[in-house]
């Protein structure tokens, strides 16, 4: 209570209190990577490159102390996500969609993890979409970053893969039998206008499999534009522009 009371808001209200234990800064993006599954402290570090070590450290311990996050007992220097943790799965989701719509160029510096592309196909994901498809492994690269998804029966379960992949916990079901499969490369931008419709089929770079699965992705895999979402970006960034070019500064810290 003392801990609310120093950093609450003065609201009794369930958005108030949410913010209060996960609205620090990083601590969604915490709990993004550990809905993928668990992360050690040098696997979060990785992950969330900008992130200064003191700052993980200390969202790791308010996260615990919330009760959102807790200590892995069988992984050293591990965390998972509690109960009440897991909960955050649609909300982190519904900022994936709504965050979608206001992405543009990526910036110089950013970059595409693992745990954002897992992120992003389970926002993403449509099981009326993916019906009548045959059961389907999708493999996706994005610039360094590497997943499988397979798809069947209406349920998703993707993956990280590649070097530097986290090992996954057994599996209390053992993996569908695909019929079909797919690899693709794909660049971000390329990678968002896919999941936005903007890029056809015929335009995605196959590795490996059938070309027609990959007009099943596209039917599985769509999160839609906010209408308006674009243009208020882009007004948002001429103003800016047009501030800076005015003379003036502002630092954020």
């Amino acid at each position: 209570m003392a801990t609310r009371a120093a950093r609450g808001f003065g609201q009794y209200d369930g958005v108030a209190r949410a913010i209060e234990r996960v609205g620090e800064r990083w601590a969604l993006l915490i709990v993004r990577d550990l809905l993928t599954g668990p992360h050690r402290y040098g696997d979060l570090k990785t992950a969330l490159p900008r992130i200064p070590t003191n700052i993980l450290a200390d969202r790791l311990k308010e996260l615990q102390e919330s009760g959102v996050i807790r200590r892995v007992p069988t992984v050293r220097g591990g965390y998972e996500l509690t109960a009440l943790g897991r909960e955050l799965a649609p909300v982190v989701a519904g900022l994936e969609r709504w965050g979608w719509s206001s992405l543009g160029e990526p910036a110089e510096g950013e970059t595409v993890t693992r745990e954002a592309l897992i992120t992003a196909l389970r926002a993403a994901f449509r099981a009326d979409g993916a019906a009548g498809t045959p059961p389907t492994r999708y493999v996706l690269h994005v610039a360094e970053a590497s997943v499988s998804a397979v798809v069947a029966g209406g349920a998703l379960d993707v993956v990280p893969i590649g070097p530097g992949a986290l090992p996954q916990p057994r599996r209390e079901r053992p993996e569908p039998a695909v019929e079909a499969s797919v690899e693709l490369a794909l660049e971000p931008t390329e990678f968002r206008d896919l999941l936005a419709g903007r890029l056809g089929p015929g335009a995605v770079r196959v590795l490996a499999g059938e070309a027609t699965s990959v007009g099943h992705f596209v039917q599985t895999f769509r999160i839609e534009p906010i209408a308006g979402a674009a243009g208020a970006a882009a007004d948002g960034a001429g103003t800016a522009s047009a501030s800076e070019a005015g003379g003036s500064a502002a630092s954020v810290t």
